[in-house]
Order: C-alpha cells, then structure tokens, then sequence
C-alpha cells in the first residue's frame, strides 16, 4: 500500500483542490461586484465534497457551478453583495485551513510510521 496515496491523502487532495475552487469563485464575485448584469457564483459545497468522494481515482474535480437564487438584485442587474461573498470567503478561509492541518496530521501518521521502523 502506498501510504502518500491513500484513500484518506487522496480524499484531503480532492477536498483541497474544491475548496480551491470555490475560493476563486468567490474572488471572481468580488471582482465583478461593480459589473452590471453580472450574477453571482457558488457552488454547494457539500454536495461537491459527497461526488467528489464518488468520483473515480484520476478524475479531476469538476464541481457544478450555480448561479446563486434569491440575492437582491441592483437596478444595473448586478446581484453580488459584498456581506454574502465576505461571509463565504471567510467560510472557505476556515475550511482551508482545516484541510490542510488534516493533511498535516496524515502526514505526520506517515512520518511517525516511518520513524517507528528505524
């Protein structure tokens, strides 16, 4: 069994790579916060991280970008609010950095297992 590439490294991976992703999307709202018509993005993420879990090994992670139903939307067309993507972003913010201090553990899980073999 190759330790790097285990089950639970490779589900951290996947979990990583969508937080990712739906921090760029939430960068791309925040962007276009002044672009008229522009309708914000999102993923849902919990149901993204169940597919991502279904997904077979190799694929890449794929998620279903929405457009986000019932925001206000301004006179110019523009429905991204400023209190919803802060909000998320510091959502995504913590998630992040719960991903990688798992990650951490199962690399010192694998660290640890190699110190116990000297």
């Amino acid at each position: 069994m190759n330790w790097i590439e285990s089950p639970s490294m490779q589900g951290l991976e996947h979990y990583l790579d969508l937080v990712t992703f739906r921090h760029e999307l939430i960068s791309s709202n925040l962007a276009n916060v002044d672009t008229p018509g522009y309708h914000t993005q999102d993923v849902d993420f919990e149901n993204e991280v169940r597919r991502a879990d279904q997904r077979l090994e190799g694929d890449p992670v794929s998620p279903h970008v929405r457009e986000v139903k019932g925001l206000i939307e301004r006179p110019d067309g523009n429905n991204v609010s400023l209190e919803r993507e802060t909000m998320a972003l510091s959502q995504v913010q913590l998630q992040y950095r719960a991903g990688v201090e798992l990650l951490r553990n199962q690399i010192h899980m694998v660290q640890s297992a190699i110190n116990e073999g000297k």
